[in-house]
């Protein structure tokens, strides 16, 4: 990967300038990076922001003020390219208030594209024989100062996105899908981050819908203890004690330490360190009185015997569809429009249309056909 010329931002006079210079741009590259696997609270540690002729690297660990940034993406007019932005649009949201006015996602373009592989590297790889080096995808993003290496890797992510984002929107020109992926961006920048709340934590545990109620009181009481200690700590919860193995614990009741032995995920170091604060969480669950054990809540479960049929059904039908216009058939119609439409079975493009989540494009590209298929498995059920 070639070495790139940058600009890091960081003071708050340094941004203001920036901004106000940018404020004549009709497009700009974005990206950021967080702490997500270093801290207990993630947040974003960089910004980088690249035109057609510079990047700018801007460190909101150092600034105190990052307003001239939001009055920047917010410009009308103003189209900002990211790739896989939905995490970006929500992480720019929670930190710092920032609203995207109007974003193109070079991966969900890809992806109209027909592209099996819609990653930033293969991309550029495909496009531009250009290797990105991802040795710090997964590096701590709080520590300063930055290493060059790290602000070099850092920067090429947005360097090449405004040219990536040319040739993809040429692409989907000439499919005729440009509306398709409008109408997927401009949903996207309304995405926001769902706090978790004060809800029991077990109902973020994979796997845990399998446990009774007086195991899954255990179970809770695991988590409570774990998450206190990444607080504590200040690191993420997986990196305490994984999931797994608290799961397990609260399947088989271990009344010693030593009957923890052979879990997976215990190491000899964590039940030297935690074991009997484990073996107390156990306990701590077992006293949970009957009348106040928690249940995991339940979907509204099987769907009737017609509504099941008609799933299989629309699924055959999207795969045929999928065949034909070579993009994946959760690109087309997911399984929870799939399920939504078998229940409801509209009969017009109006009660189509009106389902919750369904497209504009989905409905022009394939909605009548849709109907039309419902409407003989009406007539011949």
């Amino acid at each position: 990967m070639s070495t790139l010329r940058y600009t890091v931002i960081e003071q708050n006079c340094q941004l203001e300038q920036l901004c106000t210079e940018l404020a004549k741009e009709t497009e700009l590259a974005l990206d950021l990076e967080a702490d997500s696997m270093h801290h207990y609270r993630e947040k974003v540690c960089l910004l980088q922001l690249s035109n057609r002729t510079g990047t700018w690297l801007i460190d909101p660990l150092q600034l105190s003020d990052l307003t001239p940034l939001g009055t920047l993406l917010a410009k009308p007019g103003l189209r900002t390219v990211l790739h896989g932005g939905d995490y970006d649009i929500r992480s720019l949201h929670r930190d710092f208030g920032i609203v995207v006015q109007q974003m193109f996602d070079t991966m969900v373009a890809a992806q109209f594209t027909g592209a099996t592989e819609f990653g930033l590297a293969a991309l550029l790889r495909q496009h531009f024989c250009i290797e990105l080096d991802k040795r710090f995808q997964k590096a701590d993003w709080s520590k300063r100062p930055l290493s060059s290496e790290m602000a070099d890797y850092a920067a090429h992510d947005t360097a090449h996105l405004l040219e990536l984002a040319d040739q993809l929107q040429e692409r989907l020109e000439q499919l005729g899908r440009t509306a398709w992926v409008a109408e997927e961006c401009a949903l996207l920048v309304g995405n926001r981050v769902t706090e978790k709340g004060n809800g029991p934590l077990f109902l973020n545990c994979k796997g845990a819908g399998k446990l009774r109620p007086r195991n899954l009181a255990i179970l809770e009481a695991l988590l409570q203890f774990r998450d206190q200690q990444a607080r504590e700590a200040d690191r993420p919860a997986f990196k305490v004690i994984p999931a797994e193995a608290l799961l397990k614990i609260a399947e088989v009741l271990p009344g010693t330490v030593r009957e923890m032995n052979g879990i997976t995920g215990l190491t000899p170091r964590l039940l030297g360190r935690y074991g009997e604060q484990l073996l107390a969480a156990v306990r701590q669950g077992l006293e949970v009185a009957e009348a106040d054990l928690p249940r995991f809540p339940r979907g509204k479960g099987e769907p009737n015997p017609g509504i099941k049929a008609r799933i299989v059904r629309l699924k055959q039908w999207r795969e045929g569809i999928s065949s034909r216009m070579e993009l994946a058939s959760g690109l087309l119609a997911p399984n929870w429009l799939l399920e939504r439409i078998a229940e409801q079975q509209p009969v017009t493009l109006e009660q189509l249309h009106a389902i919750p989540g369904i497209r504009r494009w989905q409905v022009e590209l394939w909605g009548a056909e849709m109907v039309e298929t419902l409407a003989k498995e009406t007539q011949t059920a």
